[in-house]
């Protein structure tokens, strides 16, 4: 039994071990309220992508089950998203007419080998690049995702029926621009369903509030549709008829010479979906405290399409309108996914009659709930009021989530995070240390940095304590201050240099402190350290550094250090010295 145990554990999770009853009434209450969600947005999203309805659907049950098996996160579940869908109907559409023959095998090929290339990732463990996405620019884009499901959902829950706009800023304008067009029906049921949805969570979380809004949302718009002609209010739109959702086995052909094309496009959309969903599992996982292992979710979304792409399912990857509701709602396994595409399935095929009376305006409604629950207010003002750097960050991606493309919005917030992190690190503090007067029989006490205190110095000896790391980046601002140091009158010749948090150095690193040692050697000083790291050593001695130096420069304590370095010292100087801060000064 518990071999049986370990093996699933190795093939999908530790998330095995914790399935009980419990678990599988949060999962299956939280699958039904998936299914309800995906059935308008999976055919919404084939609509924008060129391809028939039916293939939403496909792409909302067998990628949605295969990546939450496999992947790492509990959460996250993947389908047709918005930015897959036009971005594959952008880079197809100048090959074939969209809703065509030809369209769908394209489609389903690039699906194909986005499944290999991801799984390519997952198998070379480049998974851990996904850890350059800072928390701050995971914060932003989170929050501007929240802002872009909102943005979306208020046309239905203001009853606006909208031109071919694709875009935050054009769906803005054009809304802002509507607004004496409100229906009163659909702003009605939109309230309803999140009024009711807030109620039953403030009363109890662990209530299906937001399947309770659907649903009360549904009756209400059963009574303004039957009520029409009494009412004087137009009808709620609702989701309408709904296509068969049973996935076909199908090998899609193509001709061998359009296949390099479609690598490439393969390539670039992976990169879409493979930031999409690594972005989406950490946001959700920032909520739930559950580790995300990427080469594991990608490992995931590989297969996925892999095996959608032979069963009639177009590009998939994580879905943040379906991940966070799934979260919310009380998901406790990724069987919540299962459920979920087996519920769907189940549902079409023997309710669609009242499914289809589901009211977009109630969905609406749910969204805009799971949209203020992911932008975290009170977290925003935190981080204003204690790291405006992390804020700045923070904002930039927020509106380039809203602007640009979700995968650029992740790509600038992580290359802002690490350019912060470069400019912070060019820097490394360099403190001037020094010792309180004291008696000469007594231990030495810690240092203490001079500019906090006026501590005496001793005219020959220069202590510095580093802190960070000395690579090509941080090489031009250590040698300029090490230069000042020099060039100040009356400046000692002996340089100690507090190493211990000097955390590593490079090739200009260890050049730099070649150049030091020369400059104070030629002004009748010398170069000493006090505890480098073993890293350090390796390095200086690779280059030579450390025969040049003298291992009789290196010390361990402080103690050794100043007795060293004492012996070298200009005794004329110390005949003349009023500091005498140090042991041995009492011998002079």
């Amino acid at each position: 039994m518990q071999s049986t145990e370990s093996f699933l554990n190795r093939i999908f999770g530790s998330w095995i071990g914790i399935i009980n009853r419990e678990t599988l009434r949060a999962d299956s209450i939280a699958a039904l309220l998936g299914a309800v969600l995906v059935l308008p947005q999976a055919i919404a999203f084939a609509t924008l992508a060129g391809l028939p309805a039916e293939y939403g659907l496909y792409t909302a049950i067998i990628p949605c089950a295969v990546a939450a098996l496999f992947g790492s996160s509990r959460h996250v579940m993947s389908g047709p998203t918005n930015a897959n869908s036009l971005a594959l109907y952008a880079m197809l559409i100048p090959m074939a007419a969209a809703g065509s023959g030809r369209f769908i095998e394209l489609a389903l090929t690039v699906t194909i080998l986005v499944g290999l290339i991801q799984l390519t990732v997952a198998l070379l463990r480049l998974g851990t690049l996904a850890n350059f996405i800072s928390p701050s620019a995971l914060m932003g884009f989170t929050s501007g995702a929240a802002l872009l499901i909102a943005l979306y959902a208020l046309k239905d829950a203001l009853g606006l029926v909208m031109p071919d706009v694709h875009g935050s800023i054009p769906t803005l304008v054009y809304i802002s621009q509507h607004l004496s067009d409100t229906q009163s029906g659909p702003l009605l049921v939109a309230s309803v369903t999140l009024v009711c949805a807030l109620l039953f969570k403030k009363l109890n979380r662990k209530l299906p509030f937001m399947l309770i809004g659907i649903i009360a949302g549904t009756v209400c718009a059963y009574f303004i549709n039957n009520s029409t002609s009494s009412l004087g209010i137009p009808k709620v739109p609702q989701v309408g008829a709904i296509p068969a959702p049973w996935p076909e086995f199908h090998l899609p052909t193509i001709p061998w010479s359009e296949a390099a094309d479609l690598l490439g496009i393969a390539v670039a959309l992976s990169i879409i979906a493979l930031g999409q969903s690594i972005s989406i599992a950490k946001a959700v996982a920032a909520k739930s405290g559950q580790h995300i292992d990427p080469n594991r979710e990608f490992l995931g979304q590989g297969l996925s399409n892999l095996t959608g792409g032979f069963f009639s399912c177009y590009l998939s990857c994580g879905s943040l309108n379906r991940s966070l509701p799934n979260f919310e709602s009380g998901a406790k396994t990724p069987l919540a996914a299962v459920f979920s595409a087996i519920f769907l399935m189940i549902l079409v095929a023997i309710s669609a009659p009242v499914l289809s009376q589901i009211p977009m305006a109630g969905i609406s409604g749910l969204l805009l709930l799971v949209a203020w629950s992911l932008l975290d207010v009170p977290r925003w003002i935190r981080l204003i009021k204690s790291h405006r750097r992390e804020f700045g960050i923070s904002a930039i991606t927020m509106l380039a989530t809203i602007l640009l493309r979700l995968e650029m919005a992740i790509l600038l917030g992580t290359l802002l995070s690490l350019l912060s992190y470069l400019h912070r690190t060019s820097k490394p503090a360099m403190r001037i240390m020094g010792f309180l007067t004291r008696q000469p029989d007594r231990p030495l006490e810690p240092l203490t940095v001079t500019q906090q205190k006026q501590i005496p110095q001793c005219p020959q000896i220069l202590m510095l304590r580093m802190e960070g790391s000395i690579y090509f980046g941080a090489t031009q601002h250590v040698s300029q201050t090490l230069l000042k140091l020099r060039e100040q009158g009356n400046a000692p010749t002996h340089l100690l240099v507090m190493a211990r948090s000097m955390n590593f150095i490079d090739l200009s690193g260890a050049e730099l402190w070649e150049q030091e040692l020369q400059a104070r050697r030629a002004a009748g000083g010398d170069l000493y350290f006090h505890r480098p790291r073993p890293e350090v050593m390796e390095m200086w001695q690779r280059t030579g550094f450390l025969d040049r130096l003298g291992h009789d420069h290196i010390f361990q304590t402080k103690e050794d250090a100043i007795k060293g370095i004492f012996d070298r010292l200009d005794r004329a100087i110390c005949k003349t010295c009023q500091v005498r801060i140090f042991k041995e000064c009492a011998e002079i």
